[in-house]
Order: structure tokens, then C-alpha cells, then sequence
């Protein structure tokens, strides 16, 4: 690992809180895939399988910005706890209807209650940023945890998904429920490195919402979103036209795999002036590189594709929580960064709809076509809000001098 990212580890008890966070953020790219699998398996039944994970998804871009903004006003212990309990003893449920074959209500009221899952990354990243705001580091613990979601989504859904079809059908929720219980409550039980709740300000304050910066980062990351969802159905679709179905795990892999490259080499970097033209390049960089998947015509030029598509998407990542930090106030933060996971799972579900219809329509390689059309529109969003982020932001806890600091360089 390079010397600046063993530097992150110097202090007390980041190793614990990282590690806990990467268990507690394995279900996010397990339980969705793993529920598809199980229900597909057990009912053969897969327009039920995909609407059970759009029901999780939609339930935790609801649900997951209200956890967080609990967390902001009381604290990671008090809120994550109760939360993961309701969302393990909705899977708990969710498992059981599934093996005996109960009604389908209750397989839908299941998927909503695990839609309580808190963001587990969220809270990490509030971590990193209350011990290193204002310093040349949390640039890296951003690019850290890019990668690690990344890590993620490269061997989540293997696990998930090899595992249900390899062993019992159950298996793979199973495991994300497990992975989801370890590492909340060890990350809960390090109270050293938890964030400082701001009960008396998260109280009067509205919505994280309200803030116009934070708008346009949502908003633009509804898009994004949509792009990913898209590029998972549509090179599902595509491997298995061409009798290679298995191949299409390895090629999104990939996809992951290039983001993860890049974000390593991006924590490695040190930037000078306001990062917002660095995040409205990457948006573009992102659109940009769906148009070669319009002329995919076989799987190993796909698998290059998507790699090098992948090495827009953390950089843009790691600029945007950057941009949160400045755009939301101090006391809502982990409620921010919420709000731009909750856009990004609407866009993925969006996504995910829209690419299936057009496959059904016209074949998988149209279906291309829909994220491509997504990083169109993600670029007329981040052009039509750019002013909106390059605003000074409102005061948010920070000294006077900081702000008007920042001010001054806006000016400039």
C-alpha cells in the first residue's frame, strides 16, 4: 500500500472502524443480487425476483437518509443499532417466506423492512472526516473508501450469487445478513473514532436537502446511477445472447476493477483550487465513455469498455463527497452523503426498469442505448447546476476565516 495510505492508519483506531466498515458494506451489492438468485431459484419467478429488489432499493432510498439524519442528531451507537435489527429481522423474514412458499405480501413487506439497512459507508466516511477535516488526508480516506466500495462490488455479488446456486438458495442473503450484523455492531462498539452528535442543531435544522449544491449532486447522481444499473442488465442480457451468461459476472467485474485502479491512483494526488470543475470534467468523462458500448460486438472488447469506463467513475465519487463537506452543513453530514447513495440507488433502479424494457424491445445491444442517454442527461444536470456548486456555501461550523477563504477563492 503507498505511504500515504498506511499515513491514514496512524491514528488510533482507523484500522477497526475501516475493516468493520468494509464487512458492513459487503450487503450492498449482495442482497439485491442475492435475492433475485434465491427467488428466481425457488419460484422461477423473475419478474417477482426484480420487483423484491427494486422494493429494497426504493425502501432504502426512503428509509436511509432518515437513519442518517438520526445519526447526525444522536449519534452512529444509538441509531444503527435499532435500525440493523429491524432490517435482520426483516431478511429473517423475508428468508422464511421464501423457503416455505408464503404469500407474495409478505415477501414484498419483508423487502421493505430490510430497506432500513443503514449506509454503512456514510458513517464511515463521517469517520474519516472528523479526524481529518481540513487536512490534505481526507482527500486519501475518500479515495480509500471509494476503493473499498469497489472491493465491494467486485466480490459481493460473486459471493452471492456463487454461493446461492452452489449450496441452498438461502445462502447468499444469508451471508449479507451475517456480514451486515458483524460490522454494524463492531463498528458501533468503537466509540473512540464516532462522530460528535449535534442534537440541539440537527433539530431546528431542515432537511440536508434544503442545500443547493446538494441538490444538483443528487440530482446528477440520479443519472449516474442510472448508468449503472443499465450497464448491469444490459451486459447480463448481452453474455447471455451470446451463450455466455456466466462470462457476464467477470466483465462487470472488471468494470469495478477499473474504478478501483483509478481511485487508487487518485487518492495519490493532490489537487490545488476548487473542485468543482474537477467534478463536472468527471461527469462528462463518465458520459463520455458509454458511447463505445454502442459498438460492442463481442465480449472481450465489452470487457475492455467497461474497464476503462470504470476509471471515471471514482474519481467523480471521491470529488463529490468532497463536495458535500463543503456544500452541507457539519452537523448533517452523514445525512448528506446519505442523500447522494439515495439518488444514486434511484437512478440504479430506474436504470435497471429502462434497460430491461428496451432488451425486450430490441436486443441487448440497444440496450446500451439507455446509459448512454443517462450520461447525457447527467451532463446537462451537472452544466445546468455548476453555479449552484460554485457558489460559496453558507456557514456550516467552520471559522470565519474559512469561510471567507473560501469565498475569496470563488471570487477569484
Amino acid at each position: 500500500m503507498p505511504s500515504p495510505y498506511r499515513a491514514l492508519f496512524a491514528l488510533p483506531g482507523t484500522k477497526g472502524f475501516s475493516a468493520a466498515g468494509l464487512l458492513g458494506r459487503m450487503p450492498l451489492s449482495m442482497m439485491g443480487i442475492g435475492v433475485v438468485t434465491m427467488v428466481s431459484q425457488l419460484t422461477g419467478r423473475y419478474g417477482l425476483a426484480g420487483a423484491l429488489s427494486a422494493t429494497i432499493a426504493l425502501a432504502a432510498a426512503v428509509a436511509g437518509p432518515q437513519v442518517s439524519r438520526l445519526v447526525d442528531q444522536y449519534g452512529q451507537r444509538r441509531v444503527l443499532r435499532p435500525a440493523t435489527a429491524i432490517s435482520l429481522a426483516a431478511g429473517v423474514l423475508l428468508l422464511l417466506a421464501a423457503h416455505y412458499g408464503w404469500p407474495d405480501w409478505v415477501l414484498f413487506v419483508a423487502c421493505a423492512g430490510i430497506g432500513c439497512v443503514p449506509s454503512v459507508g456514510a458513517m464511515i466516511r463521517a469517520r474519516w472526516a472528523a479526524l481529518y477535516r481540513g487536512t490534505p488526508q481526507l482527500h486519501t480516506a475518500y479515495s480509500f473508501e471509494s476503493v473499498i466500495d469497489e472491493v465491494c462490488f467486485i466480490f459481493g455479488p460473486i459471493l452471492s450469487i456463487g454461493l446461492s446456486t452452489a449450496w441452498f438458495p438461502e445462502a447468499g442473503p444469508l451471508l449479507a445478513g451475517c456480514f451486515l450484523a458483524v460490522g454494524v455492531f463492531w463498528l458501533t462498539a468503537q466509540r473512540a473514532t464516532e462522530p460528535e452528535p449535534h442534537p440541539r442543531t440537527a433539530r431546528r435544522a431542515p432537511s440536508a436537502l434544503r442545500a443547493p449544491g446538494l441538490q444538483v449532486l443528487v440530482a446528477t447522481f440520479v443519472a449516474t446511477g442510472a448508468i449503472f444499473g443499465a450497464v448491469d442488465v444490459v451486459t447480463v442480457a448481452f453474455a447471455d445472447e451470446r451463450g455466455r451468461q456466466g462470462a457476464a459476472s467477470l466483465v462487470l467485474a472488471l468494470y469495478a476493477a477499473g474504478s478501483c485502479a483509478a481511485g487508487l491512483v487518485f487518492g495519490l494526488l493532490r489537487f490545488k483550487g476548487a473542485p468543482e470543475p474537477r467534478w463536472l470534467l468527471g461527469i462528462c468523462a463518465m458520459a463520455v465513455s458509454m458511447i463505445p458500448l454502442l459498438l460492442v460486438g463481442n465480449l472481450p472488447f465489452l470487457a475492455v469498455a467497461l474497464f476503462v469506463a470504470g476509471m471515471a467513475v471514482a474519481p467523480t465519487m471521491i470529488t463529490t463527497m468532497s463536495l458535500i463537506e463543503e456544500h452541507v452543513p457539519r452537523a448533517q453530514l452523514t445525512e448528506g452523503m446519505t442523500w447522494v447513495s439515495t439518488g444514486l440507488a434511484v437512478g440504479v433502479a430506474l436504470g435497471s426498469a429502462a434497460a430491461g424494457w428496451v432488451i425486450d424491445s430490441a436486443g441487448a445491444r440497444a440496450g446500451y442505448g439507455v446509459p448512454a442517454v443517462a450520461g447525457a442527461v447527467a451532463v446537462v444536470v451537472g452544466f445546468l447546476g455548476y453555479r449552484r456548486l460554485s457558489r460559496p456555501a453558507q456557514r456550516r461550523g467552520g471559522t470565519v476565516e474559512q469561510h471567507s477563504e473560501r469565498e475569496e477563492r470563488h471570487m477569484a
